[in-house]
């Protein structure tokens, strides 16, 4: 057997072949994709937006900016993004299509439609040219992606000198009692109101998996800077239940 096909990863709590976590992944977005901002309401608690605001805050989006927003589904960023710039482009990028429909649904999409591209494909594998971007985004998205050190090689790649990489994920909370408290949340309820919703525990509780599977603050500012990224921080958002990480391409 082959290393390629020996490989394996995380998908959730189960180790699978390297090779089937994307089919995997698609399944799960395909199943949840017209409920997805519900599903983020349901993770989040409701506070998603705020984060998704609080992101927007710290990157300050500027007139004639180029955004690529990466696994952007439903073009969350995208919107927000454009409306703070004024004026620029955004090109949403996904690896499910599904959830790109669900957001060319979307009142904004039409309204922002000149200033909007939307495309399938692979965030360790993007179809763009090298220097190509002002700012790369990718939000509840890298935890997914079967190598995540592969995409923020690929961000690195694509930016321009001066570009600006910012991740926003479910992150780790610095204090045990409370991180217990969260995992008692996570794992009770949202399946269970994974069920009730969309009538799917099993994509739920594959994403609660996924998040408590993912690397903490300092382990994943450490890839950011693997990748080449300078000026490379973090900030935690609610106490650390989610991050925002930052890095300039100089």
């Amino acid at each position: 057997m082959s290393d390629q096909t020996s490989k394996t990863t995380h998908f959730g709590f189960d180790t699978v072949p390297e090779a089937e976590k994307a089919g995997r992944v698609q399944g799960v977005f395909n199943s949840v994709a017209s409920k997805y901002d519900v599903m983020n309401d349901v993770m989040s608690m409701g506070i998603h937006r705020v984060w998704k605001d609080a992101m927007m805050d710290w990157l300050a989006p500027r007139p004639g900016q180029k955004l690529l927003d990466v696994a952007g589904g439903t073009g969350d960023i995208s919107f927000r993004f454009l409306k703070r710039a004024g004026q620029g482009h955004a090109t949403v990028l996904d690896l499910t299509e599904p959830m790109l429909v669900e957001g060319r649904k979307r009142a904004e999409a039409d309204q922002m439609a000149e200033s909007l591209d939307w495309v399938v494909g692979d965030a360790m594998s993007l179809p763009f040219e090298n220097n190509t971007f002002d700012v790369y985004t990718i939000s509840f998205g890298i935890r997914n992606v079967t190598r995540p050190q592969e995409a923020l090689n690929e961000a690195y790649r694509v930016l321009k000198p001066g570009g600006r990489l910012m991740v926003l994920e479910f992150s780790q909370i610095p204090n045990d009692m409370m991180q217990k408290a969260y995992d008692l949340y996570s794992f009770n309820v949202i399946p269970r109101m994974g069920q009730a919703i969309a009538n799917d525990r099993d994509s739920y509780q594959y994403l609660v998996e996924s998040i408590r599977n993912f690397p903490d603050q300092d382990t994943f500012l450490d890839m950011v800077r693997t990748a080449g990224f300078g000026n490379a921080k973090y900030r935690n958002l609610t106490l650390g239940i989610a991050a925002l990480h930052s890095g300039w391409k100089l």
